[in-house]
């Protein structure tokens, strides 16, 4: 059965990003697919002297393996000061410290949501563009507008029609390509 993961970029415990990518997943059928919270792999912020005194943390050698042995990948990034949040571009140094590879043998859904109309796409184009740099097989990068007007918290799921079918064509091409 093939593996698939999903996780948000985002360290905060209401993580509309979070939120999104999980539902997604949640889609996912005949497929073993597993959501992680990047905050359960603790990693202070990279330096060169940290690496070189402490090494790779244990939590940080399992996230790395998971991420690789995983035939599909769905991020859903969130945006600060329109980049990357510098929690998230932290885990993306470790990562590319540890095994520079590690998206590699993995098809990807790029995801973003903010509650404005752009949906993060700032953010979401830094990392396309960073994950094609790298070789990295991106099946869709999708920016999701107007959070709180598109999905309801509550029950969990996309409300705007147009939105699910964009998402619902993404993980039939994610699948359609493992």
């Amino acid at each position: 059965m093939k593996k698939i993961i999903a996780f948000a970029g985002s360290n905060s415990s209401t993580s509309i990003n979070h939120a999104l990518v999980s539902h997604v997943a949640s889609t996912i059928k005949n497929c073993d697919v597993t959501v992680l919270t990047l905050t359960d792999y603790p990693l202070p912020m990279y330096g060169q002297d940290i690496e070189n005194k402490e090494g790779f943390s244990d939590a940080l050698v399992r996230l790395a393996a998971i991420i690789k042995d995983a035939d599909g990948v769905l991020i859903s990034v969130n945006e600060h000061n329109g980049t990357i949040s510098a929690f998230f571009k932290n885990v993306i140094d470790w990562l590319s410290r540890v095994d520079g590879s590690y998206l590699s043998g993995a098809k990807v859904i790029l995801l973003s949501t903010s509650d404005g109309p752009r949906g993060a796409q700032t953010a979401l184009k830094y990392l396309t563009d960073f994950y094609t740099r790298k070789k990295v097989d991106i099946i869709a990068s999708i920016p999701f507008p107007s959070f709180s007007e598109n999905f309801d918290v509550n029950d969990r799921k996309i409300t705007n029609q147009q939105q699910a079918k964009i998402m619902q064509d993404a993980v039939g091409l994610l699948i359609a390509s493992l």
